[in-house]
C-alpha cells in the first residue's frame, strides 16, 4: 500500500531528529516552508539513546520564536512515530497541511525569492 498525503510535502530523512537544530527549522521557513513537522522515534526507542528528546525541546523553542516574531508557532509541529505506523504518518501530514492552509503562507519569504511550500518535513 502507498501512503497517499499531500503532493506539497517534502521529507527531509536525517539519521536522528536529534541532529535536527533550531537553526535547520528556523531555515525551512526561510526558504519558503510554510510549516515544519518534524517525525521522530517514539519517546524511550530513539536509536541514539535522546536525540528525540532533544529535537522536542528544539521544535518547542522554535514554536516560542515563531510566536515572538508574530509567525505563529502552530507552523511548526512534531510526532513521535515507529516505523510500522505509516497509516498514521499520513494522517498527521494531511491534518498538519489543512492547518497550515488555513493559517495562510508563511509571512516570511526566502532570501533567493523561491516560491513557498505548504509543509517541509523531517523523518527519521
Amino acid at each position: 500500500m502507498r501512503l497517499q498525503y499531500p503532493p506539497n510535502v517534502r521529507i527531509i530523512e536525517v539519521p536522528c531528529t536529534g541532529k535536527v537544530d533550531v537553526m535547520h527549522l528556523l531555515m525551512a521557513f526561510e526558504y519558503g516552508a510554510d510549516g515544519v513537522i518534524v517525525v521522530g522515534c517514539m519517546e524511550g526507542d530513539c536509536h541514539y539513546s535522546v536525540g528525540n528528546l532533544y529535537a522536542k525541546k528544539r521544535v518547542n523553542r522554535v514554536k516560542e520564536i515563531l510566536d515572538k516574531v508574530g509567525i505563529g508557532g502552530d507552523r511548526v509541529a512534531m510526532y513521535n512515530l515507529s516505523s510500522g505506523m505509516g497509516g498514521r504518518f499520513a494522517e498527521i501530514v494531511k491534518e498538519i497541511t489543512n492547518k497550515v492552509l488555513e493559517l495562510g503562507p508563511s509571512p516570511i519569504k526566502g532570501a533567493a525569492g523561491q516560491a513557498a511550500r505548504p509543509i517541509a518535513e523531517v523523518t527519521t
